[in-house]
Order: structure tokens, then sequence, then C-alpha cells
């Protein structure tokens, strides 16, 4: 399984920066940004101002990530309960 990966600006705090990642973390992203009732760019500022040491890309692929995990988890829990 293939997917393409898509570099796109987007503006972080008035800057204007390009990121590279795979569709699906970008469908993630949006989807992330839409539960949350927030801009693409304001999602992506968050992410961004609570990083560490990781390049941009990689922080946005790992938050997504734990993003999903964490739904997951909490799901596996509901059903146990």
């Amino acid at each position: 399984m293939r997917s393409e990966i898509t570099k796109r600006s987007i503006v972080v705090k008035g800057h204007k920066t390009s990121v590279t990642l795979e569709d699906p973390f970008w469908s993630g992203l949006r989807e992330i940004a839409t539960e949350r009732s927030c801009t693409l760019g304001g999602l992506v500022a968050q992410i961004d101002s609570e990083r560490q040491n990781s390049n941009l890309s990689s922080a946005l692929r790992i938050y997504i990530l734990n993003y999903y995990l964490s739904r997951r988890e909490g799901s596996a829990k509901k059903q146990h309960d």
C-alpha cells in the first residue's frame, strides 16, 4: 500500500511554512481540527509550540498517532467497564 506524500504551505503564527506529510496524516489532522472546532493552522501552531526536538512534520505525525491511539484506548476501556 503506497501513500502519496504531499507538501503544503500553512500559516503558523503569522509565518508561512511548508509541511510534508502523507495523505492519511493530512486527513487525520483535518479531522482532529474539525473535532476540536479549530483551524488547521491553529492546530498546527499548538503542536508546533509544544514540540520538543523533532522537526514539525515528525511532531505532527507523532501527535496524530498519539491522538488516535488514546481514542482507541478510551474506547477499549469503555467496552470493559
